[in-house]
């Protein structure tokens, strides 16, 4: 596991979250949810050793993050606050060149290789009009888009960012939510976001972090929403334009998870597939067999073995 947290309690003058265990690895997209003050940006700030730990460890790639310098943390993840400090007399241009900052020495110049990357991240975010424009003259939108910028130009294994869609239309929200995605699937990153948009989880996460009576639940998305009725009044995105749905014969929210989930994880024609759901288990056929699976888990497993 490349995040690790082992039987942690998390707080200040009184525990938030008791015994968290949970952990994620590169190429996953983990989902943190709960209402306000139950503890995510705790949880965040005890990851990056901002916060110390009331018990427990917390391990990136084996080890301690409190054995850690700042400039290892930072090697090893990048982060945005929902609040963050707007420097001045920076354009956008500036603030996501910044991100490759540990490379180099307090003073430098940017690499041509360099120059370019951080052109592709304006370019992928939407920001080519703006690249020159000063931060303080940036609506909140693109402002946030800005510092997300910067946090990916950082180029560390891991990102998270805390409330990283709070200002964002739409629009900005999908550019947004599937540049993630593609950095966790085809650059291998570890990707932690917080958010009070449940929608979110089932289209572009794999995992949930649920923080709810001081606990947290962990687990793969479909599977967490169900075992939580609070969670699954949730609407549906398409984005997967190379998926082609297979035959799905279960009640309406079984329906609309399964169907995110294989649209989410599958680039490819399931047509052959029926998925049929019957007392708590799924019955898949498959090229004249019969397979059963009991949870949304064994359904992603089963699919990569057969497809």
């Amino acid at each position: 596991m490349h995040l690790l947290i082992n039987q942690a309690n998390i707080g200040y003058d009184k525990t938030l979250i008791s015994n968290v265990n949970a952990d994620l690895n590169l190429g996953e997209v983990c989902l943190l949810i709960g209402n306000n003050g139950v503890g995510k940006t705790t949880l965040i700030k005890s990851i990056l050793h901002q916060n110390s730990l009331m018990e427990g460890e917390i391990l990136i790639n084996n080890k301690n993050v409190k054995d850690l310098s700042v400039k290892e943390i930072a090697e090893n993840i990048a982060v945005v606050f929902s609040k963050s400090v707007i420097p001045q007399n920076y354009t956008v241009e500036d603030l996501i060149s910044l991100g490759k900052y540990i490379y180099y020495p307090f003073y430098f110049e940017l690499k041509k290789e360099d120059r370019e990357e951080v052109k592709e991240i304006i370019q992928e975010l939407d920001l080519t009009q703006y690249k020159d424009t000063l931060l303080t003259n940036l609506s909140d939108g693109n402002l946030q888009k800005a510092f997300i910028g910067r946090a990916l130009t950082q180029n560390s294994p891991i990102i998270i960012l805390d409330e990283p869609t709070t200002h964002l239309d739409e629009k900005n929200k999908l550019i947004i939510l599937k540049t993630l995605r593609n950095l966790a699937q085809k650059q291998n990153k570890l990707i932690l976001f917080s958010s009070h948009d449940w929608r979110l989880a089932k289209e572009f996460a794999d995992k949930i972090w649920y923080i709810k009576d001081n606990h947290l639940y962990s687990g793969i998305v479909e599977d967490v929403l169900l075992q939580h009725d609070e969670l699954t009044n949730a609407s549906l995105f398409q984005f997967n334009e190379n998926f082609v749905a297979p035959s799905i014969k279960s009640p309406q929210i079984q329906k609309e998870m399964l169907y995110s989930l294989l649209q989410k994880n599958f680039q490819k024609d399931l047509s052959s597939f029926n998925f049929s759901f019957n007392e708590s288990i799924w019955e898949i056929s498959h090229c004249n067999k019969m397979y059963k699976c009991e949870s949304f888990e064994e359904i992603v497993i089963l699919i990569s073995k057969l497809h």
